[in-house]
């Protein structure tokens, strides 16, 4: 059965009260609720994880190879300063959704650059919490027509 790790990083723990006005109402554990939805309708399962620290987000990159056939990553602020989570992406050899919530592009000019695009299979981004059931839709979308 395809399965995916659904991967989050740092500060996504507060969504919800964490600056409504970019990152909107909803909550991590909404979202969890919205993917596993979104995953059972597709007959796909999913792990749904978040830590703060990087280390962790690279051994959980690393843990997924063999295990399931694609990762979703929201890396936060990691996404425009870790090349560990890039080399760990690339190490693995899966394919990988970068996933945001706000448009990166819209934001700050140091949020336009990712160490993470380079290494995924496509991006994500600007449309909220429904960008996580887009993301597993595009990523078994991928998978059927690498079939």
């Amino acid at each position: 059965m395809i399965s995916f790790l659904i991967l989050n990083g740092p500060n996504l723990n507060l969504l919800g009260t964490r600056q409504p006005e970019v990152y909107g109402h909803t909550t991590l554990k909404d979202i969890e609720a919205m993917c596993h939805a979104k995953a059972k309708d597709l007959g796909l399962q999913i792990t749904f994880e978040q830590n703060n620290s990087e280390g962790a987000l690279v051994d959980a990159i690393h843990a997924a190879r063999g295990v399931h056939s694609g990762i979703i990553l929201n890396a936060g602020a990691y996404t425009h300063t870790s090349v560990a989570l890039m080399d760990a992406i690339s190490s693995v050899a899966l394919p990988v959704v970068e996933l945001h919530l706000s448009n990166i592009h819209a934001r700050e000019e140091f949020r336009h650059r990712s160490y993470i695009a380079p290494v995924a299979t496509g991006i994500i981004c600007g449309f909220g919490a429904a960008g996580y059931p887009l993301a597993i839709e595009a990523l078994n979308g991928q998978l059927a027509a690498q079939g």
